[in-house]
């Protein structure tokens, strides 16, 4: 169990983290919450990758697709409780005529919620077996989830009339009834994406410390050897891949909430493997690492663009190019590197003081 021994370090970084998170609203503007309840979606996608990346070794550069389900399931139905019944805006601008028969389901809540975990895992089963039972794996499987993310990119904003083309989807009033523009309404939301980030944190800490987590590490480091041991890798590939699929679907679902909008840039090729840099910058295998590579990314993103929107990409790429050169192993490794440092300078201090023998 996760609180069963003594806390490491780790966990007790990412108690303070959330200790911040759920303090901030009293000392923040709305804007800011609302960013950092953005920011706190992208750590939610962060920690579902760490699972197939840090821990399995399943490199995937397409997980803006299952964000990107998860997004839109949410907001075809805040779509349609806006529109009261009737068709949604920007269909009515394309001529359509008839709500769609796929539009339908979402206009009940229920359905709603249980598609946004649902359907993401039904596709990354189906493409986790496809795969991982046929044993392609390393930069093939990364280039056809890619390839995948392209797909679904391309498929958005070519259906415009169903899925609002390269716009997405935006100009929600209300969910479940209540004003989705209010102060206390954002504050519910904050929260509840806060709740979420810290139970699927603590999810997949539990299955770390399972033998289901040494497995995916197994299999990570020597996939054969597992399987000669007598476990199945194809399995366990799939179910952490559907599991990463349905963590993403429930980050895109809040990430609508927080954001009010959804578009085709926010499911492509960039996105996704931005969301693979959040990982290697906070540190892969760790868990607290992806949180804090994705709230920091984010955040340095967000003070440099408004104090210097010319070049602020540059800090951006400084910040990359120090973090892999000096940090391989991320932020999260800041401690062990000053620990070595303190080991070496303590090393050449006890030599420099030996007596020389003549």
């Amino acid at each position: 169990m996760i609180l069963s021994k003594k806390l490491d370090w780790k966990t007790i970084i990412a108690i303070i983290i959330f200790i911040f998170l759920a303090t901030a609203p009293i000392y923040m503007t709305m804007f800011r919450i609302n960013l950092l309840g953005k920011y706190m979606c992208f750590a939610i996608v962060a920690i579902g990758l760490d699972m197939i990346w840090g821990y399995t070794g399943i490199l995937s550069l397409g997980h803006g697709v299952y964000f990107g389900i998860g997004a839109y399931c949410m907001a075809m139905y805040l779509k349609l409780e806006a529109a009261h019944g009737g068709l949604p805006d920007f269909m009515q601008w394309s001529g359509v005529e008839k709500l769609p028969f796929f539009w339908k389901p979402f206009s009940n809540a229920a359905f709603s919620m249980t598609a946004i975990a649902v359907v993401p895992v039904i596709l990354a089963v189906i493409i986790g077996y496809l795969t991982f039972v046929n044993r392609i794996k390393g930069v093939y499987f990364s280039i056809l989830s890619q390839a995948l993310a392209m797909i679904l990119s391309v498929l958005l904003i070519g259906m415009q009339s169903y899925t609002g083309g390269s716009n997405g989807l935006t100009n929600f009033s209300t969910i479940f009834g209540r004003n989705i523009n209010s102060n206390l309404t954002k504050f519910v939301l904050f929260y509840i994406t806060l709740i979420f980030l810290a139970a699927i944190f603590i999810l997949c800490k539990f299955l770390i410390n399972r033998r289901v987590g040494k497995i995916f590490i197994a299999i990570r480091d020597g996939e054969n050897r597992a399987r000669f041991t007598g476990y199945n890798p194809a399995n366990y590939k799939v179910f952490v891949y559907a599991l990463s699929a349905f963590i993403a679907g429930i980050a895109g679902a809040l990430y609508v909430t927080q954001v009010g909008i959804i578009s085709p840039a926010e499911v492509g090729v960039t996105p996704s493997v931005e969301m693979i840099i959040w990982v290697a910058i906070g540190g892969k295998g760790t868990l607290v690492g992806p949180i804090i590579g994705a709230l920091s990314i984010n955040g340095i993103k967000t003070i440099v663009s408004e104090n210097f929107p010319d070049i602020w990409s540059y800090f951006i790429g400084v910040v990359f190019v120090v973090v892999i050169l000096w940090l391989p192993g991320g932020i999260i490794s800041l401690k062990d590197v000053s620990t070595k440092l303190k080991k070496k300078l303590r090393k050449k201090k006890q030599e420099q003081e030996q007596p020389i023998t003549v």
